[in-house]
């Protein structure tokens, strides 16, 4: 059974935390997508982080995330089997990497390799899995030895009426924000000079 609790919680550290990180990378030339990481325990935000592609290209919003939690001391750092991971995009190849040689057991996604291309017209997920790793689509293991992954969409078309009403009425206005910062960051990519923009 869904864990109604844990779909509300993703979608407010998307809504409250990253969202607003991710304005203000994409204000300075990024792309709209980003990270947090949790404790599973209590679900509380150890650090939300966005796209940081303008300093350097490797900074997609899950490497960036994992770069500050592991500039965080020690001691404010949770173990990350102990952690929940919550990415905007599903990950692309780069970034599912970089959460498997860090040790997450699970990651959570709102929107899809196919939203990136078709919704915020950045294709190059799909394309370097097929083009590098001849991937279909979608075409990694999505639980594994290393980590299990979620759909936030897939879990929320499995509930109840009522919570699924709820939680995509939710989900379109988080969606409808990222349609803003989308037609941003679309309109100002070419001063940019970020490799795959």
């Amino acid at each position: 059974m869904t864990d109604i609790s844990l779909i509300d919680r993703l979608l407010d550290v998307i809504e409250h935390d990253i969202v607003p990180k991710t304005a203000e990378g994409v204000a300075h030339g990024n792309k709209l997508f980003g990270a947090a990481i949790l404790r599973k325990g209590d679900r509380s935000l150890v650090l939300a982080e966005t796209n940081n592609e303008m300093e350097n290209p490797l900074w997609h919003g899950e490497v960036h995330c994992l770069k500050r939690f592991y500039e965080m001391p020690k001691a404010e750092r949770v173990d990350t089997k102990d952690a929940i991971f919550i990415a905007t995009h599903e990950p692309c190849s780069l970034c599912l990497s970089a959460i498997t040689w860090t040790g997450f057991d699970n990651f959570y996604h709102l929107f899809s390799h196919e939203d990136s291309r078709d919704s915020f017209a950045i294709p190059h997920d799909l394309k370097i899995l097929k083009e590098v790793f001849t991937l279909d689509p979608g075409g990694y293991n999505a639980e594994n030895a290393y980590w299990k992954s979620f759909s936030i969409r897939r879990l929320v078309r499995a509930l109840p009426e009522v919570e699924r009403q709820r939680l995509e009425e939710r989900i379109g206005r988080i969606s409808g924000r990222y349609d803003e910062l989308s037609g941003v960051y679309q309109a100002n990519k070419a001063e940019n000079d970020i490799p795959l923009n």
